[in-house]
């Protein structure tokens, strides 16, 4: 028998559990990272029952009677085992639409799915049940860029004059837990070019960082003691993403960045199956940003599409009904 229920606290230690184990989750569904930013979001995450054998995590969160993969999460569709199949899916969000209609009066489900470079093994049947049970419509797709470590494509010439520019300035390449200097450095990025902040404050990565020391890792480009560049690394398994990025006007005219990556690349996490440098699209993937995907893809990176699915939960019952 299929149940719903809920995620409360005291299911914390289950959660992360099943986090660990599963085939398509990454530490970010960890409540640990998830809950450091409660106050910011109205959780409704929803565990997946079979005969009281828990078989899938979907994290998210409500606003209005719109239930959501969780905003504070880049990506977040149903967490599943490798015991999930194709039909078992189906059933999985059968009893999600029927659930939130009966009982938590939700209208509407926008749902982000895990792109298919963090999976362990395949784990697209939530794809299927969203076009086959939920009618669900594509309403954003957005691009992220990742390199193929095993097989990476070459880096282009602008990158590569950049990287030797910085080898023969001597810059060089260290992990560092100066996270204060980085984000500083970071802030100051965003806001002459964007005029934003980072999402997350500086004490939010330290504390993240204490949390999670296998994950979250702070790589510099240095010369001497001078800070001309870095990246924070979250390291998702298979995937290692950059979550932030951010260079001084010296370190961009030494090629610090080139360096770096270059090194993560051959160097760091040559082991690894895919670097994700994240998005270049903005306005729900609606306008691209050409300067930003060229450098990326300037290290041999190419197309991760970060899609959105909307459906309307009472349609689905009554398509269900009749």
């Amino acid at each position: 028998m299929l149940t719903i229920s809920r995620y409360t606290a005291a299911d914390e230690e289950v959660w992360n559990a099943f986090v660990e184990t599963s085939k398509n989750g990454t530490f970010l569904f960890d409540r640990r990272y998830m809950d450091y930013h409660r106050d910011r979001f109205t959780d409704h995450s929803l565990m997946v029952w079979l005969d009281h054998r828990l078989i899938a995590l979907l994290p998210a969160d409500i606003k209005g009677n719109t239930l959501r993969s969780h905003g504070g999460l880049t990506y977040g569709g149903l967490v599943t085992d490798r015991h999930m199949t194709t039909e078992l899916a189906l059933e999985t969000f059968n009893g999600i639409n029927s659930f939130l209609a009966s009982t938590q009066q939700i209208d509407k489900v926008v749902y982000k799915p895990t792109p298919w470079i963090y999976h362990d093994v395949p784990a697209e049947e939530d794809l299927y049940a969203l076009t086959n049970v939920c009618h669900a419509r594509l309403s954003a797709r957005e691009v992220s860029t990742a390199v193929s470590l095993p097989a990476s494509i070459k880096i282009s010439e602008q990158r590569r004059r950049g990287r030797n520019k910085a080898m023969r300035n001597g810059v060089e390449i260290k992990e560092s837990q100066d996270l204060e200097s980085f984000w500083t450095m970071l802030r100051d990025n965003l806001e002459s070019r964007h005029h934003v902040a980072p999402v997350h404050t500086a004490e939010e990565l330290e504390l993240l960082a204490r949390r999670f020391p296998r994950h979250i890792h702070l790589f510099t480009a240095l010369k001497g003691e001078k800070l001309l560049g870095g990246t924070l690394v979250f390291d998702c398994g298979k995937v290692i993403h950059t979550q932030y990025i951010a260079s001084t006007e010296e370190g961009k005219k030494l090629g610090a960045l080139d360096l770096l990556f270059s090194t993560l690349v051959s160097e760091q996490y040559a082991d690894h199956d895919y670097l994700d440098f994240g998005k270049s699209t903005e306005h729900q993937g609606t306008w691209l940003n050409k300067g930003l995907i060229h450098q990326k893809e300037g290290f041999g990176g190419r197309a991760v599409c970060y899609d959105t699915y909307e459906w309307d939960i009472k349609q689905q019952i009554l398509v269900m009904r009749y």
